[in-house]
């Protein structure tokens, strides 16, 4: 298990950079020791086992969360002591243990931790220790009599702290202060918004009287279990970077930094958001001090800004074919960076059910106030808040952080008032300990506050909820009302505690609260001064130059009252109150209303198009889509689409092209309710359920939103629903042309439960094991669909259908430009077509010539040639070949472009009817998104731009039960399914990543631990397999291992390509190793023997018998320097 933590989750970072850059481990050593032990049951049995009846096995252990262990293999204290002793004598002070299930058996960590202190390790971290929950590695950092700020809105005291619960606590700090500056705490207040917005990026938060914390959170493309609190961070912020590409305005992400910063900073920087801002007038430029230039003793540049903005907007014109003002074009990408910023602010409120005009938007940070007004007309909020300390108000908020000591327990029982009063003796141990610590550190038992939780879940879930301690001990009753707000479903099933939580609140806070904002607004409003401004700077409003006043807030009265436009300034911050709206001062806040009701959206014509609009319409329609992605990831339930990430949710225009989507796998870019699966009907394999809405606005049908999952269940033949030996379309499960699973707001359950059932009414055929998991995924992806109808019809009366048509088919057309124009840029490169054959390890041949015209901008990619459809399961819907083609496009052309039917409208395709790319409705076709991996490699083979990369996605499975074959009888059961990463390919200037997903694959793997829990299997192995990368110049990437054993009887499955045919290398370098799939069965002896299943294999294991899937490495590119190619 070494290698988990390099192997992360196997997804990659960036959908369509061929160049996969992971991000490195933490730490210089990893050293495994022979201990082990697994958990006793596991969460699908459907016959759980009775524990009481398990104690006589001297190998279980019970407890004390009440869950039992085997103990498989102990620990070796004396070679533990040796390895202990080599690693102090190579230099290293500090270590962290991290043992299989510690969270709940911890002894053996504690035997390495007591060791580890013996051998004189200064630094040592037992991850049962520092918190302990599933998935979960820290280190500990050297105590000093200091507090710590976290990420959760706490302080620790430094003996109590651990690193990584520090790496959000700036912007942690900032939530704290709008909480306790900005929200009166009544029951009325309006809940807000957190707006910080600096140089680099914006954060943004939200409080309604409760911190929303996230116990588990991405930070630098590694995902951090720890508790933090609920902040989402884009990428635009004042040093963002303005950039003219193909027509569109892009604002960031890359940032100028503090070095050599924004242009206008005489360092050579590039034209920023920041450089807008003073350039039309909204920065008063006198007001900053002459620290600028290499020397830091000059003044702003204006000149150097003025001059970039006249050269950006000559791209611009000749990009757009438009004649912008300089003006224009600065005030063009202010706007665009609004709606940048406005997205996640929709996601933190519309996504989750919260209405944005309902909230007030505090905004702080050095940049916030140039930008607050602007976002809040975007969004339709009323309302501004700016603290008098908003420029500093992420350390005001530390400063009113308290000491917020936690202490938890792991639990495992099924929820019933009879476990309360065990429960009770856990919470009042944890009490004291927690109680004992702030004494520790002089708070005052008086100060202290205590807040109870239990983690609970549906039985067969992974999806826990924090449950505060009722009144009433009804619990379960809570988490049940709880789920069904968050998720909108519940479920017949007992409720699970998993760990009993305790977090404790005592007096450290050296701030002073503000007084309540009702009463200083009301003061201002009563008193009512409109000061005179003697000071006024002309300033760019929509498209001429304003006379603005200019007041300093230090020396404004209080009371004051300040229409907009205007520009209010301080020594550390700029606001801009834009026309149509009021500032109020108080004796702590600039309140800013907005004096017209309703948005203020700008009359947009319909008969040119603006580059302007044409952006923030880019990111308004990705803004809903995401919605829709981030609604049917929180309401689903099974592991493959809330936790693996295997579904994508879409945008198309009535006559069914792709607008927008937000794909997390790129297989899947393509009133009533539909359902359908059918490879017929555009679908790309029949596990990958897609649920249609049409969207009317005023009896007019104006889009459709699709949300397509993948379901791991859908009945037929195999264990999973990547089933290796399919012949036939029948064999592989439901198959739905097209039905109604909604209508007029009743879901027809009772229709879907029944075309389900018929599954098993074929030969050998089972019906799904899961189908309370088919239907809660369903009833899912049908919110997923109407948070996207309820966005267009706002966006539409927003902005007017004709506008939104208008800019709709811009989008795309926008796309097809960037197509063209990178066609024609590759079309010289070449003066002949450019060809490529691949192979199926059937031997089934992929042939690819693609024809360029430079003159149009448009090529064909011919598929001729290609081998005939096969009597398995590799056969292909057309509907992947057009995703990989957009896809390796997307890829290719390496811009940030919308991905949408534009992409293809240079392109035709030729796939001859009856190939394996193209082939009859009755063939089978689970393997389908498997073969896209060869049809990309073909595509980029011919195109000559990365070696193959491991050219499969091992869809890998296990289970038990269903429908006997023999006998008819139906036995309950359950299953597992996953994808394995392997090599990313090598190309010109890089090596591939290990142990990735690749192109149409990027789900994430799932925790050895929380696969033992649910499934009966050991995970003996989960390791990089080293070498296996083709060697060249630039390595390829290298695959993995996977190794599971059998605690009971249990089918396995394993689809996989790339056992016969290797990745091959470019330019010289060398093929990565073919993958190979490995079982250990017992002979008639009782001895297990190694056998080799082959690429394609359903077996059935016994108890102690091992399956191991080792997935191909990448191909290199180049030779090895020194070598001619």
């Amino acid at each position: 298990m070494k290698d988990v933590c390099e192997i992360g989750d196997e997804s990659r970072p960036e959908l369509f950079n061929l160049n996969i850059r992971k991000p490195d481990v933490l730490f210089s050593k990893v050293v495994e020791l022979n201990e082990r032990v697994t958990i006793e049951d596991y969460n699908l049995n459907p016959f759980p086992r009775d524990r009481s009846t398990l104690d006589g096995d001297p190998e279980l252990v019970r407890t004390a969360s009440g869950e039992i262990v085997r103990v498989l293999q102990k620990l070796n204290i004396q070679e533990t002591r040796n390895i202990l002793h080599d690693l102090r004598e190579d230099g290293y002070n500090s270590i962290a243990v991290c043992f299989m299930h510690s969270y709940i058996f911890p002894d053996h960590e504690q035997q390495v931790l007591s060791l580890a202190q013996e051998e004189g390790f200064q630094f040592v971290t037992a991850s049962s220790d520092v918190s302990p929950h599933v998935k979960i590695l820290r280190f500990k950092v050297l105590p000093q009599n200091v507090e710590f700020m976290c990420s959760d809105d706490g302080l620790r005291q430094a003996q109590n702290f651990s690193g990584n619960e520090a790496l959000l606590s700036g912007p942690a700090g900032g939530v704290v202060g709008i909480a306790q500056s900005c929200h009166d705490g009544s029951k009325d207040s309006a809940p807000i918004i957190g707006f910080d917005m600096g140089g680099t990026s914006t954060d943004i938060s939200r409080y309604d009287g409760k911190f929303e914390h996230l116990m588990e959170t991405r930070i630098a493309g590694r995902t951090i279990a720890t508790p933090t609190l609920s902040i989402q961070t884009v990428a635009a912020g004042g040093g963002s970077i303005l950039f003219a590409r193909n027509g569109l305005f892009v604002v960031g992400p890359e940032s100028a930094g503090a070095h050599p910063g924004p242009a206008c900073y005489r360092k050579g920087g590039p034209l920023t958001i920041t450089d807008a801002n003073p350039f039309l007038g909204r920065l008063v430029s006198s007001s900053f001090p002459s620290i600028f230039g290499l020397n830091a003793n000059e003044p702003l540049d204006g000149g150097i800004v003025a001059q970039k903005f006249q050269e950006l907007t000559l791209e611009i014109n000749s990009q757009s074919g438009q004649q912008l003002a300089p003006e224009e074009v600065a005030l063009g990408f202010l706007k665009v960076a609004n709606e940048s910023m406005s997205r996640p602010i929709r996601n933190a409120t519309e996504a989750r059910g919260f209405v944005p005009d309902k909230h007030n938007l505090v905004s702080f940070g050095g940049a916030g106030g140039q930008h607050a007004t602007a976002i809040v007309n975007n969004l339709g909020i009323k309302r501004v808040l700016i603290h008098k300390y908003s420029s500093i108000l992420s350390a005001y908020g530390i400063s009113l952080a308290e000491l917020q000591p936690e202490a938890s327990a792991s639990y495992a029982a099924v929820f019933t008032k009879s476990i309360l009063p065990n429960i009770q003796q856990k919470i009042t141990a944890l009490t004291a300990k927690l109680k004992d610590n702030l004494l520790s550190q002089g708070v005052a038992e008086s100060s202290m506050r205590f807040e109870i939780a239990l983690s609970m879940r549906y039985k067969g879930s992974g999806t826990n909820i924090s449950i505060g301690q009722p009144n009433d001990g009804e619990y379960a009753k809570i988490f049940i009302e709880t789920h069904f707000r968050e998720f909108a479903f519940s479920l017949n099933r007992d409720v699970i505690v998993d760990a009993i939580k305790v977090r404790a609140t005592g007096g450290s806070s050296t701030g002073t609260k503000s007084p309540l904002l009702v009463t200083g607004l009301e003061e201002a409003r009563k008193v009512g001064t409109r000061p005179f401004a003697s000071v006024t700077q002309r300033v760019y409003i929509e498209g001429s130059w304003v006379e603005t006043p200019v007041y300093n807030l230090e020396v404004l009265p209080r009371s004051s009252i300040i229409e907009g436009p205007a520009l209010i300034i301080d020594k550390t911050q700029t606001i801009f109150v834009e026309p149509r709206f009021c500032a109020h001062l108080t004796s702590d806040h600039v309140i800013i209303d907005r004096v017209e009701d309703g948005m203020l959206a700008e009359v947009i014509a319909t008969d040119t198009i603006s580059p302007i609009q044409l952006s923030v319409f880019g990111h308004r329609f990705m803004s809903i889509a995401e919605q829709m992605r981030n609604t049917l990831q929180k309401i689903s339930i099974s592991t493959s689409i809330k936790e693996r990430l295997d579904f994508s949710c879409a945008i198309f225009s009535p006559d069914g092209s792709l607008v927008a989507n937000a794909p997390h796998i790129p297989i899947h870019l393509v009133g009533d309710v539909l359902l359908t699966n059918h490879p017929e009907c555009g679908e790309t394999h029949l596990p990958d359920l897609t649920v249609v809405t049409p969207v009317f606005f005023k009896d007019q049908l104006v889009f459709y939103v699709a949300s397509r999952g993948h379901h791991t269940d859908i009945g037929g033949k195999g264990i999973t629903s990547m089933m290796p030996d399919s012949k036939e379309l029948w064999e592989e499960g439901v198959n739905i042309r097209s039905m109604k699973v909604g209508s007029g707001g009743t879901f027809l359950e009772a229709d879907i439960r029944a075309t389900f059932e018929a599954a098993a009414n074929f030969p050998g055929c089972s019906a799904t094991r899961r189908i309370d998991d088919n239907l809660s995924d369903i009833k899912a992806q049908i919110p997923a669909n109407q948070r996207g109808i309820l966005l267009l019809n706002k966006l539409c009366s927003e902005f007017t259908l004709p506008v939104v048509h208008k800019y709709m088919g811009a989008i795309q057309s926008n796309a097809q430009v960037a197509i063209e124009n990178y066609l024609r840029e590759t079309a010289t490169k070449y003066n002949k077509s450019l060809t490529a054959i691949d192979y199926y390890d059937d031997g089934t041949p992929i042939r690819l010539a693609i024809m360029i015209n430079a003159c149009s901008g448009t090529a064909v990619f011919d598929f001729t040639g290609t081998g005939p459809q096969a009597f398995g399961n590799m056969n292909c819907p057309i509907s992947i070949t057009h995703s990989a083609v957009i896809y390796a496009l997307r890829c290719l052309i390496n811009l940030e472009i919308p991905l949408n039917q534009g992409c293809l409208n240079p392109i035709t395709i030729i796939v001859p009817k009856g190939s394996i790319l193209n082939p009859t409705s009755s063939v089978a076709i689970c393997g389908s998104t498997i073969a896209f991996q060869r049809i990309t490699d073909t595509i980029f083979r011919a195109f000559g731009v990365c070696a193959a990369s491991q050219g499969c996605a091992n869809s890998f499975g296990w289970g038990m039960g269903g429908k006997d074959p023999v006998t008819g009888d139906v036995k309950k059961g359950w299953n597992y399914g996953e994808a394995i990463g392997g090599g990313s390919g090598a190309g010109p200037g890089w090596h591939g990543a290990h142990a990735v997903n690749v192109h149409a694959t990027n789900t994430k793997n799932t925790d050895p631990e929380i696969i033992e829990k649910r499934t009966a299997v050991i995970v003996r192995q989960y390791a990089i397999r080293r070498g296996s990368g083709g060697r060249g110049k630039w390595n390829g990437g290298d695959g993995t291992i996977r190794e599971i054993e059998a605690r009971q009887k249990l089918k396995f499955s394993i689809l996989s390509e790339r056992r016969v045919f290797a990745p091959y290398g470019m330019e010289g370098g060398g093929d990565g190793v073919k993958g190979v799939n490995l079982v250990w069965m017992r002979n008639g002896e009782g001895v297990l023997e190694r056998i080799s299943l082959g690429g394609k294999a359903v077996v059935v294991l016994e108890e102690g018998e091992r399956i191991q899937i080792n997935t191909p490495g990448g191909g290199a590119w180049g030779k090895p320097d020194g070598e001619e190619v």
